[in-house]
């Protein structure tokens, strides 16, 4: 079997098949400090009270900010290609207590 040389500036990216499968989340919290941004991706379910952190990223902030702008211009692209999407409020889920330090929602 022949080897290729790898291509400068290329990173080669590996996707196991079980984190190819993905994990489903509806709720975003973000939280930051001097040097990190965490993501928490949470699952909400309608009638439980109790939601799960189901996956959580922790991010320098220039990455996060690079991230920020690649969602950005993929949701611009998406939308040019199916039309706004429509954010509203999640029924039967009450706000979200935000006494745990600096965070937003996504």
């Amino acid at each position: 079997m022949e080897k290729k040389e790898p291509i400068p500036g290329q990173i080669n990216i590996e996707l196991k098949e079980d984190v190819a499968q993905g994990v489903y989340s509806n709720l975003a919290i973000i939280t930051h400090s001097t040097s990190e941004f965490v993501v928490d991706f949470i699952r909400l379910m309608p009638g439980i009270p109790k939601a799960q952190v189901k996956s959580r990223i922790i991010l320098t902030p220039e990455h996060a900010k690079r991230l920020m702008k690649a969602l950005e211009d993929n949701v611009a692209k998406y939308e040019s290609q199916h039309g706004p999407i429509k954010v509203g409020n999640v029924p039967n889920v009450p706000p979200m207590p935000m006494s745990f330090g600096p965070t937003g929602e996504a």
